[in-house]
């Protein structure tokens, strides 16, 4: 089979604008838990039109249920799959690990895509969502051809972006947008704050945080032969002129054909596109912003775009068989794609002046212009001296084409099995004593943390760097982003022979490497959001699981216990995790590092770096310090950037005694006022 064209839709037109211009697959999402919920996302009724319409034309469809979600609403998100699955969904594209094991479990014949929110990027990684029941990765966005070829030896379908609009920040791991407007990115609203004015060079507006859009469209051929099932198009907020202009370019480069690059980019683009990533060549020439020039250039070809899409595709030939016979019913049977209808007539008159005939029938028969339909083959068993009005005749040809539809439909609908999944999750009523656990970025700051605390994480680097004492058990904070598993994998091997048992699991790929081998903690890059998905990493054979910071304190203690769970109570929050060094592209190289971003309100967001992967973190330092009596959690976690020896102990201390901390600019993060 060749790659599969995966198109965006957020509408009944950019369904007709996709299938029409050559798209093997779309995707759309439905009115609740998308990750694109500002789009006009399907209603139910719109859905199973799109689901039809798709289905006759042999193209497949996916719905986007890709939001982290809450316990009190699990119930709901199983109800609006249930009724999706029923209306012929062909697979469901999730994030969070919890719903997508109630659905292995609700509907175990649907398949499950793994969603790029989920920070996918490694081999180890995509083989940890086979163990977990996905048919099908969709990598990260951040990958050179190199990686995602490794990676398609994973035995398992590998979908990677081939158009459209980049995230700074590695998908699944940006909090930016909720942390400042409570807008969260995992829960479908982000408000792209990253598109807002961010300066790395104090005194200059700069859009330091916003990238060109993607085109990989030269790499088809490329992407084919190293294994990739299918390539996607960003773009469901997008008009169906967008989605008709990008399929267009990637079915013509898909036959080896010339794709016109100059709509595409007339249509929408940011100062032009990148293959940035794709080709590992990270750098300034990968930042754009949506220009005057960029948004008038769409308005001469925004006519010719619609064009592309105004008429009906076909998908197959339909072949009929008519038979016209004295005292009979005329009778008209019509296959196509496996399936037949047979309809019936009046009985034939004798013929006063021309009988019908076979060349006849086949010109009423072959009007098939708003079907998916091409003519085939023609079978006539015709009576002599009889005739049919063309009428009548035209009159079966449409009957049988809606027949057929519907037989075709059905065929395609297949029924699901439904397996009712228990939702009630133990809770202990006891308040828990809770532990204190502090991550460090530097080694120095390992004197501050007391011997009281219970383990102290240092980046890996450093553990394996030289000799390092403390009061407290260490344990290794693994890297976000993993660009080299098989040095990762040594790292690991010379860290246990440090005597080094614990480990902080940030992704899939970790996981996969240190399982059975640490003690592997859960850190807040895997979107702990329900219960469920503290009983997944149970089961993978996570220790604990630190819940995720965009949820109020209250949805925290509510958290079943299914696994040790805890919390960040202090620190600067990482909003971004980020692949192209935001200071580095603007200043021309890492000597002359300015430290951090400003935004348009004057407020500084420090930028760290591991040499892989950057964090751009908040402005504003979290303190729960007074608060720790209102969470109800095994352990809280104590996040240390740039603070000294002294400060990181006096902090300590004022955690447990649960003292305020006193210090300017702190933030309760969304403890308490949440996200929308």
């Amino acid at each position: 089979m060749s790659i599969e064209i995966l198109a965006p839709a957020g509408s009944l037109d950019s369904i007709y604008a996709a299938v029409r211009c050559g798209a093997n697959a779309v995707y759309v999402g439905g009115s609740r838990f998308s990750a694109r919920a500002n789009a006009t996302n399907f209603t139910s009724e719109e859905l199973e039109k799109a689901v039809d319409y798709c289905h006759l034309h042999n193209v497949k469809i996916y719905q986007a249920v890709n939001t982290l979600v809450f316990d009190n609403e699990l119930s709901d998100f199983l109800k609006a799959a249930k009724l999706s699955a029923e209306l012929g969904i062909d697979a469901f594209i999730v994030q969070d690990v919890g719903a997508a094991k109630m659905l292995k479990q609700a509907l175990p014949d649907m398949k499950l895509n793994a969603s790029t929110q989920m920070s996918i990027h490694t081999k180890e990684g995509a083989l940890l969502a086979k163990e977990s029941g996905f048919s099908r990765v969709v990598l990260s966005r951040e990958l050179s051809f190199e990686t995602i070829k490794d990676i398609t030896s994973a035995d398992i379908e590998v979908e990677t972006f081939i158009h459209g609009a980049l995230c700074m920040s590695v998908s699944g791991q940006c909090y930016m947008s909720a942390m400042i407007g409570s807008r969260s990115a995992d829960r479908g609203l982000c408000a792209q704050a990253c598109r807002l004015p961010f300066s790395a060079i104090k005194g200059q507006e700069r859009s330091d945080l916003s990238l060109k859009d993607l085109s990989g469209i030269d790499f088809i051929p490329e992407l084919e032969k190293a294994g990739v099932t299918s390539i996607k198009i960003e773009g469901r907020m997008k008009r169906a002129e967008y989605v008709a202009a990008a399929v267009s370019a990637c079915r013509a480069k898909a036959d080896g054909k010339e794709p016109d690059i100059d709509t595409l980019e007339a249509v929408f683009s940011r100062s032009g596109f990148t293959d940035g990533y794709l080709t590992g060549k990270l750098g300034a020439e990968m930042f754009g912003t949506r220009r005057k020039e960029d948004v008038v250039a769409a308005k001469d070809v925004l006519p010719k775009l619609a064009e592309l899409y105004h008429r009906e595709t076909k998908a197959c030939n339909a072949d009929f068989e008519c038979t016209i016979k004295s005292d009979e019913q005329v009778t008209l049977r019509m296959s196509a794609d496996g399936e037949s209808v047979t309809v019936h007539g009046d009985i034939p008159q004798i013929a006063q002046n021309r009988p019908t005939d076979r060349e006849m029938i086949e010109k009423q028969l072959s009007k098939l212009g708003d079907t998916p339909y091409s003519f085939g083959e023609l079978k006539a068993d015709i009576g002599e001296g009889l005739i049919v009005p063309a009428s009548a005749l035209n009159a079966l040809r449409r009957e049988a084409v809606e027949k057929l539809d519907e037989a075709r439909i059905k065929a395609k609908r297949k029924p699901q099995r439904f397996v009712p999944v228990e939702l009630n999750f133990p809770k202990l009523l006891n308040i828990k004593p809770m532990s204190f656990r502090a991550r460090l970025y530097k080694a120095e700051q390992l004197s501050g943390v007391p011997e009281s605390f219970e383990i102290a994480f240092l980046p890996i680097d450093t553990l394996l760097s030289g000799v390092i004492k403390g009061k407290v058990r260490l344990g290794a904070a693994l890297p976000r982003f993993v660009t080299d598993e098989k040095l990762l994998e040594k790292k690991l091997e010379k860290l246990k022979t440090l005597g080094i048992d614990d480990v902080l699991c940030t992704n899939y790929a970790h996981i996969r490497l240190c399982r059975g081998k640490f003690v592997m903690h859960g850190d807040f890059g895997l979107n702990v959001t329900n219960s469920l998905t503290l009983k997944k990493y149970a089961e993978m054979g996570l220790a604990d699981a630190t819940a995720s910071f965009e949820m109020k304190l209250t949805q925290i203690n509510q958290l079943g216990d299914m696994l040790p769970y805890g919390f960040i109570a202090y620190g600067r929050l990482p909003l971004m995790l980020t692949r192209n060094c935001p200071i580095k592209q603007a200043v021309g190289g890492c000597k002359n590092c300015t430290g951090g971003l400003t935004d348009r309100t004057g407020r500084f967001f420090p930028v760290k770096c591991d040499g892989t992967a950057s964090e751009v973190l908040n402005s504003d330092v979290l303190v729960m310090s007074d608060r720790l009596n209102e969470a109800n959690c095994d352990f809280a976690t104590l996040i240390f950037t740039d603070e000294t020896p002294e400060r990181v102990k006096q902090v300590c201390d004022c955690y447990e005694k649960r003292r305020k901390l006193d210090t300017d600019g702190i933030t309760r993060g969304l403890y308490y006022r949440g996200i929308i």
